[in-house]
């Protein structure tokens, strides 16, 4: 099994706190009930050659067993080995034992085994996820890109007779893009796109419902060996999908050849231009952030700025933290200068806390001072509380003032009682009820990280 079919649903299911309570009893998928259950191979991937004893012995050992030993990598390469063990009729049973687990570790353990459980037997996985209550609709991309990794064919099948069975999958990947989210259709597409992208294009385009996603899934996974046959692709989409599948193919012929990608780019009709140029930039920005900063400082096309800038601000703080903030500093656009304080404010304030709260004093615009000092608080829990306090206290948006300064006070009360009280009580940007909350340790704040607006306020 691919490990990298994991990542899009586990990555989803932390961002979404998602606990993965297993139900004991449950119906048959719908699959089974309207008699649409499409048979399909069952793989062993275990290997035809005969064991060590050391392999065989590390096969055998228990979940528990797994847990003990030392070293994250040995405990998941030990999962790895057990599920890929395990007879068809044997997966159930299994996951019916991660209810027991801790969460952190049913997590890991939930998609390893339904990963490997859609390649060995995809409508029998796919069934006990209906079992699962609201969990299952996050297990479920899992099973579904298993499947498709071996058999897209009859996963393709499966999704086109069943599809209110992933209509929150759907619609998670029309919403979610910027978590990584895809739909059904855009996940069955990309994986068959690896083994046939014709016959997947073909698919996605005769989709009733997400075809474009799909499509953009089939050409952006082409684009990563050829992209200029993903080019020809798309260019025979429907005119509505093109935009953003060439947006994805720029992203990956600008990382792998920028000055192919721009030409290509700036050949493309006016009001698709821009866009896949700030894609290929972002893209170039993987390799060579300092050349993207340079071909950022070009753009004039606002919309285009804001998409590119938070990528190449980035990458470039990874490698020169003072070199990015000259170029934040020294962008046109004071949205494109706010959309990019959620990605490099942590690494600002993780390798130079004095540099990054300099910035955040020195912003003339009030937008952009506002989301700098939100990250700034968000980032850096190392800070000095009453430091924290006075850079949440620069925040001119009275709601998000109140939200940061809880944060405040919240990790300040985990430290240093006394002190956090104080901040409390005298901080008249707390109402009587938030502050009796905030004293009692009982203050939900449910706000978003340091990058967002909006939410929380006074009296919350």
């Amino acid at each position: 099994m691919k490990t990298n079919i994991l990542i899009p649903g586990i990555a989803l299911a932390v961002g979404l706190g998602v606990g993965f309570g297993v139900g004991k009893g449950g119906e048959a998928s719908s699959g089974e009930a309207n008699g649409n259950e499409v048979r399909t191979r069952s793989t062993d991937r275990s290997g035809a050659g005969a064991d060590s004893a050391a392999d065989k012995e590390r096969k055998q050992r228990s979940i528990s067993e797994i847990y003990r030993q030392p070293g994250q990598i040995d405990r998941v390469q030990g999962l790895l080995d057990y599920y890929s063990n395990l007879s068809a009729d044997q997966f159930a049973a299994e996951a019916e034992k991660l209810d027991s687990l801790p969460f952190n570790e049913r997590i890991l353990a939930s998609f390893l085994l339904f990963g490997k459980w859609a390649e060995v037997d995809p409508t029998a996985a796919m069934a006990f996820t209906d079992t699962m209550g609201f969990a299952g609709a996050f297990v479920r991309p899992t099973v579904l890109q298993g499947w498709a990794s071996t058999d897209p064919v009859n996963a393709a099948k499966y999704y086109t007779d069943n599809p209110q069975q992933f209509a929150m999958m759907d619609m998670m990947g029309g919403r979610g893009r910027g978590m990584g989210a895809q739909g059904a259709g855009a996940i069955i597409a990309g994986e068959w796109a690896k083994q046939d992208p014709d016959a997947a294009l073909e698919w996605a385009s005769s989709l009733k419902s997400g075809s474009g996603d799909a499509m953009r899934s089939v050409v952006s996974e082409v684009a990563k060996s050829d992209p200029s046959k993903a080019a020809a692709m798309a260019a025979t989409m429907p005119e509505k999908d093109r935009k953003d599948a060439y947006e994805s193919i720029a992203l990956e012929w600008g990382a792998k050849n920028f000055t192919e990608a721009s030409a290509w780019a700036n050949g493309l009709p006016a009001d698709q231009r821009d866009a896949a140029m700030a894609s290929a930039i972002a893209g170039l920005s993987q390799s060579s952030p300092e050349l993207a900063a340079t071909e950022l400082s070009k753009m004039t096309d606002a919309n285009a700025l804001r998409d590119a800038a938070p990528t190449v601000v980035k990458n470039l703080a990874r490698q020169d933290v003072k070199g990015s903030m000259d170029l934040v500093n020294g962008l046109s656009d004071d949205d494109a200068k706010r959309e990019t304080m959620r990605e490099v404010m942590p690494i600002w304030t993780a390798s130079d806390s004095a540099a990054a709260l300099d910035f955040v004093k020195s912003q003339t615009s009030a937008d952009v001072k506002d989301s700098a000092a939100r990250s700034y608080v968000f980032s850096n829990s190392t800070a000095p509380f009453s430091e924290q306090a006075e850079v949440a206290a620069m925040i001119s948006d009275e709601r998000d003032q109140a939200r940061t300064s809880g944060m405040v006070a919240m990790r300040w009360m985990q430290q240093d009682e006394a002190g956090a009280t104080e901040y409390i009580n005298s901080n008249p940007t707390f109402s009587d009820e938030a502050k009796k909350q905030l004293l009692s340790g009982e203050m939900n704040w449910g706000g978003r990280d340091g990058g967002g607006g909006g939410g929380g306020g006074r009296g919350r």
